[in-house]
């Protein structure tokens, strides 16, 4: 072969691969409104940065391009990202024995480097016909969820689902950090619809099944709702601005900003401890301005999550929402910190929170829903996070809502408290209740009793009085709410040389 021929060679095997599928797949893509595979890595990748990798596997094949698969390096804001990204044009996004393998080297790569590893999924799962090929073996799909639980924890891995992840294929979101779904396209599941009427005879829609809203309020399963291909992959760029590249390094800083919000804080908090109000609007009062990344958004809402900036650094924020079931936590409220508390700490960043949690539900539903097993989750998060830890009640922090938002014995940097501020085993209302009931039902005149109760609540209220309590050393420092921004500060720039040792183990044996 001339060398004349050997590029003209070069030259169709890059366009059979560059090409990806046949038209009419290209075409329905556009209808779904999807960008294109190299569209969306290059929206997600900072311009001329992308080297791709193993481009020729399954050139020779028209309808082939790439293995249905585009993998490689490039950077977003300057830091270089691995990637992994279906080709939805390739018989559906499907895997073939070249998309393995190409999935485990650049998985490698990533291990190797150091380099966090987005994922951009739109893959109907193996293909049946070549499973000896690609699902049994040691090299084979198996090896891309081994590989995801080796890197969870060194390195970033973030999913951007555009549209299906199915059967196995599923356990790709679910091994990785967050999962970004794009409404009306995206789906995941371990059975179709059509295989959960054959097998259990259930009729259910595709939304239903697996779709992204309700994964994303539902199940847990997904992180954040998106409208498009564009937000998802915007989403997934501001994600990791939040992050350092892997567990040895620090997360990025950007120069200081102002809070959106020109409120007192002292105005946002009703002096009713039972009235709700939005903690948002106190997080709009002390947070830099439009900072607030916020995750699992739609589900669990009684608490709020997110990554954020507090004088340019970031931190992660763990937020009572008493506007939502009055901040009362609940068993999927307590996994969406736990996983937010574990993500924070094994990569490096400081933890934010602000309590007016009442405690955690009590009643049959949630004891048998595993209510104590689940709360013991949150609170071992927290007591195994050795990130710079700052716990700041705002309002009421009773039972063991104290433990899980990270109170005086779960050795935060600091315990900070409002002067709105109660600590306590339980509210005045339902103390007197379970000390007093039996004295106060033999009170015969229902107004001398009605007094009787409120001079005991005032009496245990003065009890759990934050300046006694300050007094005793039961938290750090009381602190007026406009002053609260800038002590914050202080307390983090001061904790971040922290040592951070913890007894040595191979691993925990956590509450499920």
């Amino acid at each position: 072969m001339t060398d004349e021929e050997r590029s003209a060679a070069l030259r169709a095997a890059t366009a059979r691969a560059l090409a990806g599928g046949p038209e009419r797949h290209r075409a329905k893509g556009t209808k779904q409104g999807k960008l294109p595979v190299r569209d969306r890595v290059g929206s997600l990748l900072d311009p001329d940065s992308f080297s791709e990798e193993w481009l020729l596997a399954g050139s020779l094949h028209d309808g082939e391009g790439a293995a249905g698969v585009v993998t490689g390096i490039g950077t977003v804001d300057s830091r270089p990202v691995a990637v992994i990204a279906s080709d939805p044009t390739v018989k559906a996004g499907s895997w073939a024995p070249k998309t393995v393998e190409k999935i485990l080297r650049i998985q490698e790569r990533a291990l190797t480097l150091g380099l966090p590893l987005v994922y951009l999924v739109d893959s109907a799962g193996a293909r049946i016909d070549e499973q000896v090929q690609m699902f049994l073996g040691r090299r084979h799909a198996g090896r891309i969820f081994f590989n995801q639980v080796r890197l969870s924890g060194v390195v970033p891995q973030v999913c951007v689902l555009f549209g299906p992840s199915a059967a196995g294929g599923a356990y790709i979101p679910a091994f990785c950090d967050v999962v970004i779904m794009r409404d009306g396209n995206a789906s995941m599941y371990l059975g179709s619809p059509r295989m959960a009427e054959a097998v259990i005879g259930e009729r259910v829609t595709l939304e239903q099944m697996g779709g992204a809203r309700m994964h994303t309020a539902t199940s847990g399963c997904a992180h954040a709702l998106v409208g498009s291909d564009e937000e998802a992959i915007a989403f997934a760029r501001r994600y990791l601005s939040c992050f350092p590249s892997s567990f040895e390094q620090d997360a990025p800083s950007f120069p200081p900003a102002a809070p959106a919000s020109k409120r007192s804080i002292a105005e946002l908090i009703p002096a009713d401890e039972n009235q709700p109000f939005d903690m948002r609007k106190l997080l709009e009062a002390l947070l830099d301005a439009d900072s607030l990344l916020e995750i699992h958004a739609r589900w669990a809402r009684e608490v709020i999550v997110g990554y954020a900036r507090l004088e340019g650094c970031v931190v992660g924020v763990v937020a009572s929402q008493p506007a939502v079931k009055g901040g009362v936590l609940f068993v999927d409220s307590a996994d969406k910190c736990a996983r937010f508390i574990w993500t924070c700490n094994a990569f490096n960043i400081p933890l934010l929170f602000l309590a007016d949690v009442p405690g955690f539900m009590i009643g049959t539903k949630v004891e048998r829903e595993g209510i104590i097993r689940h709360g013991a989750k949150m609170i071992s998060a927290v007591a195994e996070a050795t990130v710079p830890k700052v716990s700041v009640i705002v309002r009421k922090a009773y039972g063991a809502g104290l433990y899980a938002m990270a109170g005086p014995a779960f050795d935060p940097d600091c315990c900070l408290a409002l002067p709105s501020a109660a600590i306590a085993v339980m509210g005045p209302q339902a103390a007197i209740n379970a000390v007093h009931h039996n004295q106060l039902q033999a009170i015969a005149d229902p107004a001398q009793r009605a007094a009787r109760g409120e001079q005991l609540r005032c009496e245990y209220a003065r009890d759990i009085d934050i300046l006694r309590l300050a007094s005793e050393l039961a938290v750090d420092a009381v602190i007026a709410p406009d002053e609260l921004r800038g002590e914050l500060v202080r307390r983090f720039a001061y904790a971040a040389s922290k040592r951070r040792e913890w007894p040595r183990k191979r691993n925990p044996v956590t509450p499920v």
